[in-house]
């Protein structure tokens, strides 16, 4: 059976085709486009009519291969959400979650709902942009389209929207909103409420695996496609990734690498009390009732947004060539904190790395080399404090951390974890959200029975190097 996945990132998409047959896995990338963050007028929005169009295309591609597709998922990032007015419309833009438009507002928030008790209820890492804080910021924005809206589709489910004309509101992906008690597993719509806001605009939630609808007729004319189903997933990207994580029994941690590095364990109840508030530490809903138990890091956001500037000044690296020159000044010594929210949209990050380097009095980068090294320390060393503190959290012993997603093709930067953790690392899928994704609609299909036979078959059927620790 051939399965399609939508994997959209905050830079980039791909559609992936996927098979699963006599216990193995098969994939393949068959049409990728760019997506960035559209400024209008100060405002950070998402363009999910281009999205849309990039997805027409997808499937068109995927039609004129003669291949006949079992069913569609996609998956996405979390928190940001499209408003749907009373007749059906889509109500404007997304707002973006690098949006500085929710600067402030959870102070504002926590004065009505006092922080500690949002934590309480929620177990959701406090981060300006949760969707809790950007509706409130959006509803004291008079032309804001929320003031119009019947009720709001996350991401996912926005494009799910869009290629079947039905709603629904996906769990793992509505986990991200701070709006969520994951030990009902259900909005507490009481929140909103305190806040003045009415909570009719949350859909109920549905579990992963759910079909949400089938291809609209007007979609299947211009692209050659059936009427195939459009399955909700595990719609946030890191839930659909840790899915894919190849890994054989509890005792590992997981690093999903890109954009942002998401680490954490899974867990099989929240985490929710006074030192997992203390941490900031995240509880986000996982397939088959799993909890991701996990802290958001500043990930290679740091790197993509420096290329930039080098770019702009005419210096252009390729991704070997940038492993490269990290090794080369590997023995650079200064670091930053990743999570330094001045790190979050800087207008240069390049010089906003160098100005945190030579306020902290550590040697300031003097060439691109230099800073790539200072990106991947950083990063190495911010990974080694969150092992140490899930530890602390977890049941089991983590003896052993699986990176998937983009991250986890730099060798250099997979070898640097190994040494800086002690343990081993194991790299692998590169295109691990798309292979959950791919397995969950497989799951749906009768393919195979639960996360642990998805693990297995992916295992059997993906390359994966595995990183031990040269200090050891």
């Amino acid at each position: 059976m051939y399965f399609l996945a939508f994997d959209l990132g905050a830079t980039s998409g791909r559609a992936i085709l996927g098979s699963v047959d006599n216990g193995r896995l098969a994939s393949e990338e068959v049409y990728r486009f760019p997506n960035a963050v559209k400024e209008i007028d100060g405002k950070y929005y998402w363009d999910i009519y281009s999205l849309y169009d990039h997805f027409k295309a997808a499937l068109k591609e995927v039609a004129s291969r003669g291949v006949k597709v079992e069913s569609i998922g996609i998956d996405t990032w979390g928190v940001d959400f499209g408003c749907i007015g009373e007749d059906g419309s889509i109500l404007g833009l997304p707002r973006a979650y690098r949006d500085p438009y929710t600067d402030g507002i959870p102070e504002e928030v926590f004065k009505v709902i006092p922080k500690e008790e949002l934590y309480g209820i929620t177990g959701t890492q406090i981060m300006n942009f949760n969707t809790i804080f950007q509706i409130y910021a959006q509803h004291k924005e008079p032309d804001s389209p929320i003031h119009k809206a019947k009720e709001i589709l996350f991401m996912p489910d926005l494009m799910a929207y869009m290629l079947t004309g039905e709603r629904v509101c996906e769990y793992t992906d509505a986990s991200t909103s701070g709006l969520i008690d994951p030990r009902t597993r259900d909005f507490d719509r009481s929140l909103l409420e305190r806040l003045g806001i009415d909570s009719s605009i949350l859909r109920p939630i549905v579990q992963p695996g759910t079909k949400v609808g089938v291809l609209k007729d007007e979609i299947c004319k211009a692209t050659g496609m059936d009427p195939v189903p459009v399955i909700a997933v595990a719609g946030h990207d890191t839930a659909s990734a840790i899915a894919a994580v190849p890994a054989e029994d509890e005792h590992f941690a997981y690093l999903s690498s890109g954009t942002w590095s998401l680490m954490g364990i899974e867990s099989p109840v929240p985490v929710i009390d006074s030192k997992s508030y203390e941490y900031n530490v995240t509880n986000e809903g996982g397939i088959e009732g799993t909890t991701r138990f996990l802290k958001n890091i500043t990930g290679m956001w740091l790197l993509e947004q420096s290329r930039k500037t080098w770019a702009a000044e005419g210096r252009n690296y390729t991704y070997a060539e940038i492993e490269a020159m990290g090794r080369e000044e590997i023995d650079f010594p200064s670091t930053i904190d990743p999570d330094d929210p001045r790190f979050a949209a800087p207008k240069d990050m390049d010089a906003e790395i160098k100005a945190a380097v030579a306020e902290s009095g550590q040697p300031v980068p003097q060439n691109d080399a230099q800073m790539i090294s200072c990106i991947y320390h950083s990063l190495t060393r911010k990974y080694k404090d969150v092992i140490a503190m899930l530890q602390n959290f977890a049941s089991f012993t983590i003896d052993k951390l699986h990176v998937i997603g983009g991250g986890s093709a730099n060798k250099f930067v997979s070898q640097l974890t190994a040494d800086t953790l002690g343990m081993p690392v194991i790299a692998g899928p590169v295109e691990g959200t798309a292979i959950g994704n791919i397995m969950m609609q497989a799951k749906v299909a009768g393919l195979v029975k639960d996360r642990w036979e998805m693990r297995r078959i992916i295992a059997d059927s993906i390359e994966v190097r595995t990183y031990m620790p040269n200090n050891q």
